[in-house]
């Protein structure tokens, strides 16, 4: 079973700029992507952006394009989010899954890390 662990968060004003790393630990990993998630208090979770596991390519929810970038290190199990430009509606627990072709997370979830945005 895939145990994943988010890293990263903070408090951070308006317009800055925060990474956060997600490493994945299993016997044999070999997802077919892995995303990020995030839940605003208050809210649903949602869905942030994705990475395939193999050919790295990325997708992004409408409202973090041009502001988020997703990467991966295969080598280390770990992927990262490079959040720029951040507005108080970022506030939230980020997340990291492994995700299924369609887009769905299909591992259990971590404890996540806090982003909080200040104006």
């Amino acid at each position: 079973q895939v145990q994943l662990v988010e890293s990263g968060g903070g408090l951070v004003q308006a317009g800055g700029s925060l990474t956060l790393s997600c490493v994945a630990s299993a016997r044999t990993f070999r997802p077919y992507g892995m995303g990020w998630f995030r839940q605003a208090p208050g809210k649903e979770r949602e869905f942030v952006a994705r990475i395939t596991w193999s050919g790295g390519r990325t997708y992004y929810a409408d409202s973090m394009k041009g502001r988020f970038a997703i990467s991966r290190d295969n080598a280390k199990n770990t992927i990262y989010l490079q959040m720029n430009s951040l507005k108080p509606e970022d506030t939230a627990v980020y997340y990291c899954n492994t995700i299924t072709a369609g887009g769905n997370p299909s591992s259990p979830w971590g404890q996540g890390t806090h982003v909080t945005v200040s104006s």
